[in-house]
């Protein structure tokens, strides 16, 4: 019953606070993942944005987040090299295009780009979108709103930030920079005119109610594109040997925020590729959105198998999600 009431209050356009999103995570699971369906459908129909991500500079991160393969901190297996060139970011844009996907994302390394690499970068977005047509959102880190503004003017549209858990929990995750760092560059890209996407990862130690927190933090921020990360441990860095989360509680993860954030694409992310249904059940429990292909450092999904998914689960990938 009580799932009915708040399902109907979100339905009616009111908000739900912290303590009835923390009463709704107790609830039997198959009833609160189809209220969050109901949910998404009432206010997202059946419209889903997918995107790929290319991993623009790897390793030598001078951040030590305990969960990345990148970080100088750790002794992993990840790849080094250096910002990609214009022909290199280009090629990948377009390999995506042609498969159907309307969105492309460079991500990089470090705690920001250069002011040389700035620059260096928006030539090849320019570049990107005078050859593609495919929308261009970026992850470069902790920028201001100077660097987003050429960022804009290039030619992308989104920037990703991710605050990865609740601002309590985050110290104990990251001691090289804070959550409120995160937050004003995101604020900084939303001056500019850019939209964002920020989300976190789950499996990091942290509780439901800090989950909940940092979901409540993305709807004060107005963030509508909210990736969800279920933590895929890495031989090397100190997340190595924490437990991953089953599909039952990414399922609960996902239909949680989708009551508290029930107009936003939800993004199933990095640690998909771990579930056997490959986040076939959390796209019926308030998911509509993920990234396809391969993650920075690990494996994904092929673009082929997902649009085969999505068409059988009756979504439509749609363009313009911002």
């Amino acid at each position: 019953m009580e799932i009915e009431m708040l399902k109907k209050k979100v339905l009616k356009g009111e908000q739900i606070e912290k303590e009835e999103a923390l009463a709704l995570a107790e609830m039997p699971l198959e009833t609160l993942c189809s209220g969050a369906d109901e949910i998404r459908r009432a206010f997202c129909g059946n419209a889903f944005d997918l995107c790929t991500i290319i991993n623009g500079k790897s390793g030598k991160c001078s951040e030590n987040c305990k969960y990345c393969a990148q970080s100088s901190f750790y002794k992993t297996d990840v790849e080094n090299y250096p910002l990609l060139g214009e022909k290199e970011l280009t090629e990948q844009a377009k390999y995506n295009s042609e498969r159907g996907v309307p969105r492309y994302s460079i991500v990089t390394s470090g705690k920001r780009l250069s002011g040389r690499e700035v620059e260096e970068v928006c030539r090849s977005i320019r570049k990107i979108k005078e050859s593609v047509d495919i929308s261009v959102c970026v992850s470069f880190g902790l920028l201001d709103e100077a660097a987003f503004r050429k960022i804009k003017e290039a030619g992308a549209v989104r920037v990703h930030n991710n605050l990865e858990t609740s601002a309590g929990y985050f110290p104990k995750v990251c001691t090289t920079h804070t959550q409120e760092d995160k937050v004003n560059s995101l604020k900084a890209a939303q001056r500019a005119g850019l939209s964002v996407c920020s989300g976190g990862i789950m499996g990091l130690g942290e509780r439901m109610e800090d989950r909940i927190d940092m979901a409540l933090r993305l709807r004060e921020l107005g963030v509508n594109s909210v990736p969800i990360n279920m933590l895929n441990p890495i031989p090397g860095t100190p997340y190595e040997n924490n437990p991953r989360l089953t599909e039952d509680e990414m399922c609960r993860i996902t239909a949680v925020f989708r009551f508290l954030l029930p107009k936003a694409f939800i993004r199933l992310a990095g640690g998909r590729g771990l579930m056997k249904d490959q986040g076939r059940r959390c796209f019926l429990s308030g998911a509509n959105a993920a990234i396809t292909g391969d993650m920075l450092t690990t494996a994904g999904i092929t673009i082929k198998r997902d649009m085969e998914m999505l068409e059988e689960l009756g979504y439509q990938v749609v363009r313009d999600c911002e």
